[in-house]
């Protein structure tokens, strides 16, 4: 049995063995006992800390061919290529043959026998991997500290002169402050380069089309990662994938365990073109045109290839909580579960003083950060909750808003800032579209991962006008909003995406975007200085503290959650009566909105069904909510 260090620093040793010993034997099923093996390694006791991480370990100081993980996004999704699965080399002295294996690897040896009865050609996928969109930094920190360094650096080498990209000299950890204001421009350049490909993870969605509509041109500017939010830094990858990869959808979110390929012979075949190269399948010949060859094949020193062995779908990625521990240790959540409410307490202290004193603000934007889309029915997202937060101060300056989201971003594991100005509007590129010149999706700012944040400041739009590209990236986000949609743009026709986006629209009037809920600030507190104020409410907690929070919100969004048929009949003649006591006021959307902020009570109490304190308690605060619902006035001047 390969020993710790043997399956982490050379597991195509592994691999090379299985494959040699199923030579001797009619039915061994290798293929199937090596993943088998690495997924048994994975699941003993911290085996996974001792694995290095392309998001905190710079690629130059990774082992190649080691085995390395990756928390990321499927950001595109490549047409499958083939390889030479099985084949024989020829020793140019003694003519004797060997059978290889060509699986998990990029580069063939040399002396391949071409004529060889032996040759067995496969097919796999690959998926263009980037590190999840809007990551906060504090994942990266505690992610970064859990890993079990003293092992993993075993696994790690001198950084080598052979082939160190520029881009090392940038550390990814090194967190860019774009949320603060978003620089359109700089996103244009950052996906200067136009790319595009059919994201077939869809299920039914395959390549429908080849052809780049007239008039479309390859762009001649330098590679970019095609990262969805601009100024993001991290490293992407090539995943490349060998079994079930119609299992896998576009945006989803992976961590990735695999075996790190970063040959210069794959650099050397994407600029030359050498024939003569030892890679005898080269996956570039079908490629139509440079473009294409430019972005699906780029240096393995920029973008490195991941060889998948084991892969772990992520449901959050907060690393304070183990993804899978609401599935295999439920006992591990006991002392959570039982401290919600005292953290739910506090948390809403927090919030109050956050929000100047205003507590029914506060609960809301509670239950609005534990939200979360749990079902479709039909078309209909069920659970979805976009908080309007009107009403906030706009004389701070730094403004309000902009703090408040600082603040915010502390606790969630993903969040991005979209500051609503009217040259951010007219300029952003708000939905991925397809290039098929480079036959290549290119990101866009709301390609992000579920249950990701997103703040959108409409404090900052200002009187103007809007463009055609303004309007659709304002459509774009009513549909995220409304239905938890994004529709690619395909140039021929759009793609529907579902989405699971925590929308927060802070406003000073009433949003010109839809929202579930508006709740209108009634600011208690004065302070003097905003900045030191909310400063010094956020110094207060201890990283601790902030620690109970984060995982307060994970665990609350995540609880399963039920209404029995008794109280669901009692639900049923409550509202019943409501409508007759005020027919007029009271609709089918007032239900449904009571029915999801039931809901959320129950959950940030750690209660997994209905109770009816719990619907009582969301009649209150709805009643409270109206009486301050009164038509504000319009202070953005591009309402409707």
């Amino acid at each position: 049995m390969p020993s710790t260090n043997d399956w982490i620093n050379n597991p195509l040793g592994v691999v090379e063995e299985m494959f040699g010993a199923s030579q001797n034997s009619s039915d061994s099923g290798w293929e199937a006992k090596v993943t088998e093996f690495f997924r048994q390694q994975l699941k003993e006791k911290d085996s996974h800390t001792s694995v290095p991480s392309l998001n905190d370990v710079p690629l130059h100081y990774l082992k190649p061919n080691s085995l390395v993980k990756f928390r990321c996004l499927i950001q595109d999704m490549f047409d499958p290529e083939f390889y030479m699965g099985t084949y024989e080399t020829v020793d140019p002295s003694t003519k004797a043959k060997v059978l290889r294996c060509g699986k998990y690897k990029d580069v063939t040896e040399c002396g391949v026998d071409l004529d060889s009865g032996n040759m067995v050609t496969a097919e796999r996928q690959t998926f263009y991997c980037v590190p999840i969109p809007g990551e906060r930094p504090w994942v990266k920190e505690i992610s970064s500290c859990v890993v079990d360094y003293a092992s993993a650096c075993q696994a790690r080498v001198v950084p080598s002169t052979s082939y160190i990209p520029s881009r090392q000299k940038r550390s990814y950890d090194d967190d860019d402050e774009d949320d603060m204001d978003t620089h359109p421009q700089a996103q244009r350049d950052t996906h200067g380069t136009k790319t595009a490909a059919e994201p077939q993870g869809n299920g039914d969605c395959k390549r429908q089309e080849t052809e780049a509509p007239s008039g479309q041109k390859a762009a001649n500017s330098p590679l970019d990662l095609n990262f969805p939010l601009p100024g993001e830094q991290g490293p992407a990858c090539l995943v490349k994938v060998y079994e079930n990869w119609d299992s896998f959808k576009l945006n989803d979110t992976l961590e990735v365990y695999g075996i790190l390929s970063v040959n210069p012979a794959l650099s050397a075949l994407a600029d030359q073109k050498d024939t003569s190269s030892s890679l005898i399948l080269d996956p570039t010949e079908s490629m139509e045109t440079a473009e294409e060859l430019r972005v699906h094949s780029p240096p393995s020193s920029l973008v490195p290839r991941l060889h998948l062995l084991h892969t772990q779908r992520l449901t959050h990625n907060n690393p304070l909580l183990p993804p899978a521990a609401l599935e295999d240790s439920a006992a591990s959540l006991a002392s959570t579960l039982s401290e919600m409410v005292s953290v739910r307490t506090e948390l809403l202290a927090y919030f109050t003083h956050l929000l100047l004193g205003d507590v029914l603000a506060a609960e809301y934007l509670l239950l609005h950060l534990i939200s979360n889309v749990y079902a479709r029915r039909d078309v209909i997202p069920l659970g979805k909750f976009t908080l309007n937060l009107s009403g906030c101060p706009s004389t701070a300056a730094p403004a309000y808003t902009e703090q408040l989201y600082q603040i915010l971003q502390q606790l969630v594991p993903c969040s991005y800032r979209l500051s609503m100005t009217l040259q951010n509007m007219n300029q952003l590129r708000l939905v991925p579209k397809k290039d098929y010149v480079a036959n290549r999706l290119v990101s866009g700012v709301l390609q992000l991962a579920n249950n990701t944040s997103l703040y959108l400041d409409e404090t900052q739009l200002e009187q103007g006008q809007l463009d055609t590209a303004g309007v659709r990236n304002i459509t774009a986000l009513g549909n995220v909003i409304s239905w938890q949609k994004v529709d690619y743009d395909f140039n021929y026709h759009q793609m529907e995406f579902p989405s699971n986006i925590n929308v927060l629209i802070a406003s000073e009037g009433r949003s010109l975007l839809p929202s579930d809920c508006q709740v209108h600030l009634q600011p208690q507190v004065t302070p003097p200085n905003m900045e030191t104020y909310l400063a010094s409410v956020h110094t207060a907690q201890s990283s601790s503290q902030l620690n109970k929070f984060r995982l307060y919100l994970t665990v609350a969004r995540t609880l399963d959650y039920s209404i029995s048929e008794e109280v669901t009949k009692a639900v049923e003649d409550d509202f019943v009566d409501m409508r007759k006591d005020d027919p007029q006021s009271i609709s089918a959307d007032d239900l449904h909105r009571l029915l999801v902020v039931s809901r959320l009570l129950c959950l940030s109490l750690g209660q997994t069904a209905l109770s009816g304190e719990a619907w009582m308690r969301a009649k209150h605060i709805e009643t409270l909510r109206r009486s301050r619902s009164e038509p504000q006035r319009c202070v953005n001047g591009n309402e409707p």
